[in-house]
C-alpha cells in the first residue's frame, strides 16, 4: 500500500522534528544525522526517506556521500499554516495580560 506522505504528519513525530531540526544550520550525511539518536540506522534512513518523500528535506549528492539539507520553501508551507493559530494564541494572552493588570490584590 502506497500511503501519500504528508507535511504534519512527517513531523508530527519527534525524531523527524529533531533531524529538522539538525540539518537546519547545515547540510549533513545520512551517517552524521544517525550518530545523534540511539537508534539503528535503518531507522534513521525510514526518517530521511519520509522527510524526502514529503519535501521537506533535499538530498544533494556529493562524490560518494548525499547530504541532507533542509527545503526552506516547504518549511515556510509549514509556518503560514501555522501562523494564523499563533496570531489567535498571541491576541488571547494580550488580552489575559490587559485583564490581569487591571485585577487588583486588596
Amino acid at each position: 500500500m502506497n500511503l501519500r506522505r504528508d507535511v504534519f504528519q512527517a513531523i508530527a513525530d519527534p525524531t523527524r522534528r529533531a533531524i529538522l531540526l539538525l540539518v537546519a544550520s547545515q547540510s549533513m550525511t545520512a551517517g552524521a544525522i544517525a550518530a545523534n539518536f540511539n537508534t539503528a540506522r535503518p531507522t534513521v534512513s525510514k526518517h530521511l526517506q519520509i522527510l524526502t518523500e514529503c519535501e521537506l528535506l533535499q538530498q544533494e549528492q556529493n562524490g560518494r556521500e548525499i547530504y541532507y539539507h533542509i527545503n526552506a520553501q516547504k518549511m515556510k508551507q509549514v509556518a503560514d499554516f501555522i501562523e494564523p493559530f499563533r496570531a489567535m494564541w498571541e491576541d488571547r494572552f494580550n488580552k489575559l495580560e490587559t485583564v490581569m493588570k487591571n485585577y487588583k490584590i486588596t
